[in-house]
C-alpha cells in the first residue's frame, strides 16, 4: 500500500510541546513548522516559517504546501504580551487560520485550548465535564481572547465539518522546556500561597500531551475534549513536592495579592488575574478522551515534580 504521506501544519512550533509533538510526527508525515516568535531551526527537510498567524503572510504557506492538517498549538500566554496583541494573535489568528482551512481543503484541524476556560469558582461542581459553560471571562478580562478562540472553534466545528476540529483543553501541562504560567511558577525557588487556600489540581507531563495530540490526530474523532489524569493533589502539596519555599500571602481583602504581586512584579508568573486558580479547584473530568482514544498518562506527579526539584538542586 503506498499511501501518500498526510502534511502537517504545526503552529507554535517554538514551544517544548510542539517540539515533542514533531519529533513524533517526523518522517511519517511531511511536517510544516511555524511560530509567530521566532523562525525555529527544524530538520533538514522541514520547512520552517517565521510568520504572524494573523496577518497575510501567513496565507503563503498554504499557497506553497498542500496542507492536510493543522495542528494548532501555539497561543500567547498571558506573560508574552498585552491585552490586544493577544487578542490580535490568538482570537483573529484563530479566525484567519479557519478560514484558510476552509479556502485550502485542509481536512483536519486540532486546537490546543485551556482548562482556564472554565474560570475558577466556589461554585464549580466537583468534575467539570465538556459540557460546563465556559465563565472565565465573566471573572477576568485577561482570559477573554481563550475563551472567544474556543467559541470561534465550537462555530466552526459545526459551521465547517469538513474541517473535521478537535479541541483539546488540558489541565496544568508541566515539564522540560514549558513556559507556562504554571511551570514558570514551581520553577522558582520561593513561591507565593494565598493563606487559607490550597485547591485540588491535575498536571500532565508535557510528553503525556504530546502523545494526546498526536493520538487525537491519528484517530481524527472531532469534537471537545478534556484532557487529564484521573489523580490530583493540593496546589500547597505541588509546591513543597517540587522543592519550593512557600511566601504567604494574605488573601484578604481580594485587592491585596493583586497590590503584592504588582509591587513585588510577579505578574510574569503570578497574574492577578489567576488568583482565583489558585483560590477554587478547577478539577476536569478527562473520561471521554482517555475512553475515545484509549489513552492514557505514562507519568506520574512523582516524574512530573522531580523535574523542578532536580533543576533548583542543579542552580544552587
Amino acid at each position: 500500500m503506498n499511501e501518500k504521506k498526510k502534511t502537517v501544519l504545526v503552529t507554535g512550533a517554538a514551544g517544548s510541546l510542539a517540539k515533542r509533538v514533531i519529533a513524533r510526527l517526523h518522517g511519517r508525515y511531511h511536517v510544516v513548522a511555524v511560530d509567530f516568535r521566532r523562525k525555529v531551526e527544524t530538520d533538514a527537510d522541514i520547512p520552517s516559517y517565521k510568520v504572524e498567524i494573523h496577518k497575510r503572510g501567513f496565507e503563503d504557506v498554504f499557497r506553497r504546501h498542500k496542507i492536510d492538517a493543522v495542528l494548532h498549538l501555539g497561543r500567547i500566554f498571558a506573560h508574552e504580551g498585552d491585552r490586544t496583541r493577544r487578542y490580535n494573535a490568538n482570537v483573529l489568528g484563530g479566525k484567519k487560520l479557519f478560514e484558510l482551512c476552509r479556502k485550502y481543503g485542509v481536512g483536519q484541524v486540532i486546537l490546543h485550548s485551556t482548562y482556564f476556560v472554565y474560570g475558577a469558582s466556589a461554585f464549580n461542581p466537583a468534575l467539570l465535564d465538556e459540557d460546563a459553560p465556559l465563565k472565565a471571562s465573566e471573572v477576568t478580562q485577561d482570559l477573554v481572547d481563550s475563551v472567544e478562540l474556543e467559541n470561534l472553534a465550537q462555530i466552526y466545528l459545526w459551521k465547517a465539518p469538513e474541517l473535521n476540529i478537535t479541541i483539546l483543553r488540558p489541565c496544568n501541562v508541566l515539564g522540560p522546556g514549558v513556559r507556562n504560567t504554571m511551570s514558570v511558577l514551581l520553577s522558582r525557588p520561593l513561591v507565593p500561597v494565598l493563606v487559607g487556600f490550597s485547591p485540588l489540581m491535575q498536571f500532565l507531563h508535557v510528553d503525556d500531551m504530546a502523545d494526546a495530540i498526536v493520538c487525537a490526530f491519528e484517530q481524527n474523532k472531532p469534537g471537545i475534549y478534556n484532557v487529564a489524569p484521573d489523580d490530583y493533589v493540593t496546589y500547597q502539596v505541588a509546591v513543597e513536592q517540587c522543592g519550593c519555599r512557600k511566601l504567604p500571602v494574605p488573601s484578604i481583602p481580594p485587592l491585596l495579592p493583586k497590590m503584592i504581586s504588582g509591587a513585588l512584579n510577579w505578574n510574569a508568573f503570578f497574574p492577578s488575574y489567576l488568583i482565583n486558580y489558585f483560590k477554587y479547584p478547577v478539577i476536569i473530568d478527562g473520561r471521554l478522551f482517555r475512553q475515545t482514544f484509549g489513552w492514557k498518562p505514562k507519568r506520574n506527579l512523582n516524574d512530573i515534580f522531580s523535574y523542578y526539584r532536580k533543576h533548583k538542586l542543579l542552580m544552587a
